[in-house]
């Protein structure tokens, strides 16, 4: 059940992605929506990819976990806070962005020692 909401998420933060695309061409270009949209397209399709992984056993599950619900708040962290300063002239909250990707850094490591584990336990 996990795994399926992850796959919600992800697809969702896909949609997203796209979304802001089409706004940071048309509603508001040089507010920094590609970047914003780029890290949702980006983390959307890594988590596809890391539920697959999971599901074949080639990463240890728990951390795995750890590493997708890291990368849906850090992307949504950093690409709210550009959306919002870009469409409502302010920020989500101070440093929004920078603990975004704090937080995506984390979930990368965290899929890195999954994949440690992983292969320590097979």
């Amino acid at each position: 059940m996990a795994v399926t909401i992850l796959l919600i998420l992800a697809a969702l933060l896909g949609a997203c992605g796209i979304i802001l695309a089409a706004a940071g061409a048309h509603a508001a270009p040089g507010a920094g929506l590609d970047s914003a949209a780029d890290m949702l397209l980006l983390h959307a399709a890594a988590m596809l990819g890391g539920a697959a992984l999971a599901q074949q056993g080639l990463l240890w599950r728990p951390l795995a976990l750890l590493a997708l619900a890291c990368w849906i708040v850090g992307a949504v962290l950093f690409a709210g806070d550009i959306a919002l300063r870009a469409f409502a002239g302010h920020r989500l909250f101070a440093m929004a962005a920078p603990s975004g990707g704090i937080i995506l850094i984390v979930g990368w490591l965290a899929l890195a020692a999954a994949a440690l584990g992983a292969a320590l336990r097979g």
